[in-house]
């Protein structure tokens, strides 16, 4: 069905919306990795609904707990598994959707494919699916940093951030902005004017029974060469398969992106210029990846949300038996999916860098 993530390090994520809870089981973790509880926690505290009046209200602290594989604070190379209950689950608020399929959901397709549901929150088709993939996230960048401590490498910096809203676009320098700027704001955005008009519309639009759509932007600095697999397993055909497994994406471009698509080769072409660590390019066009395999520049990439499927306002639907219908939805939903996405998107950065990072270790000498 899907479950499972990843070559070398992989996550496999388990459990439903309004279940008993929800998880990550990851197989390929190097034994004696460091494993901070609490930066694991304060990745899903940055994930989880309640933290501002922009998001779902469902009151849920996430609370996590680790069953396997970990031993006095270190991967003990068994495989990793985590748990997250479910405490605010109502999943008889659901009831009234039984026989019907809400528009943009995947109640339909879940019935065209498997001839059964899971009525309540969507069950895997839910954001609340993703707190696995936080959690294995958070692994992954403690992974991350201590292989490259190891070889003396500097430590890749993911930083993404809310980039639009709708219309509403932020400026923002990717090459200086930090995970501060970004946390600084409930918007998470870290340009504080277009934050404080992303605000305004978010909030009319819960108020108006809408939902709005948006982009995440994001940077990887400090970049090793080398990373990528030709011809499948390219570097950025793996950030576009992690990245448009979230729910709500709609997009992704990495570097120029479409507007590539407009450029002459004169102008989009990244030159090679000397420097005291090796060539590096003049331009970024091309996003830090060239051939599926990174070249040592920042990583810069751009997801596409779509509004929140779920609203208050009457759409017109079917019944399971093809009646026509409306449906004005109830419960506790995102008016827009975009503050709490930037967590999700940094967890499938770092499972796609550390799966290339331990995919590289063949062709470098550990110390």
């Amino acid at each position: 069905m899907g479950n499972v993530f990843g070559e070398q390090f992989r996550i496999a994520t388990w459990g439903e919306s309004h279940g008993g809870g929800v998880g990550v089981v990851i197989d390929g973790c190097p034994a004696r990795t460091p494993i901070d509880l609490d930066q694991i926690q304060h990745e899903l505290d940055r994930r989880r609904p309640g933290q501002s009046r922009l998001v779902t209200q469902r009151d849920e602290h996430d609370r996590v707990e680790i069953l396997s594989g970990v031993v006095d604070s270190r991967a003990s190379g068994a495989p990793i598994a985590m748990l997250v209950r479910n405490k605010d689950a109502r999943s008889g608020a659901y009831d009234h959707l039984r026989d019907l399929y809400r528009p943009s959901h995947a109640d339909f397709t879940y019935d065209a494919k498997y001839g059964i549901r899971s009525i309540a929150g969507g069950g895997r088709s839910s954001a609340r699916e993703t707190i696995g993939r936080v959690a294995g996230g958070a692994v992954a960048m403690s992974v991350l940093k201590h292989l490259s401590e190891a070889l003396t490498l500097p430590v890749p910096e993911i930083v993404s951030w809310v980039d639009s809203v709708i219309d509403i676009e932020a400026e923002v320098d990717e090459t200086r902005v930090a995970r501060a700027d970004v946390e600084s704001h409930d918007t998470r955005c870290p340009d504080p004017d277009a934050a404080a008009r992303m605000t305004e519309a978010i909030e009319n639009a819960r108020r108006d029974g809408d939902s709005l759509g948006g982009t995440v932007r994001a940077v990887v600095r400090n970049m090793p060469t080398g990373w990528g697999e030709p011809v499948f397993d390219r570097l950025e055909a793996d950030l576009a398969k992690a990245m448009l497994s979230l729910p709500a994406t709609k997009g992704f471009e990495i570097g120029s992106g479409f507007a590539g698509s407009r450029m002459t080769g004169r102008a989009h072409n990244d030159p090679f210029i000397p420097s005291a660590d090796g060539p590096v390019t003049a331009t970024n066009h091309s996003g830090g990846v060239q051939g599926g395999i990174s070249n040592g520049a920042d990583l810069r990439f751009r997801v596409a949300f779509k509004p929140t499927a779920t609203i208050s306002s009457p759409q017109q639907t079917v019944t399971t038996d093809g009646t026509a219908t409306t449906l004005a939805a109830k419960g506790r939903h995102d008016p827009c999916v975009l503050p709490r996405a930037v967590p999700m998107v940094d967890a499938m950065v770092a499972l796609v860098l550390v799966d290339h990072q331990l995919r590289q270790l063949p062709n470098t000498l550990l110390p």
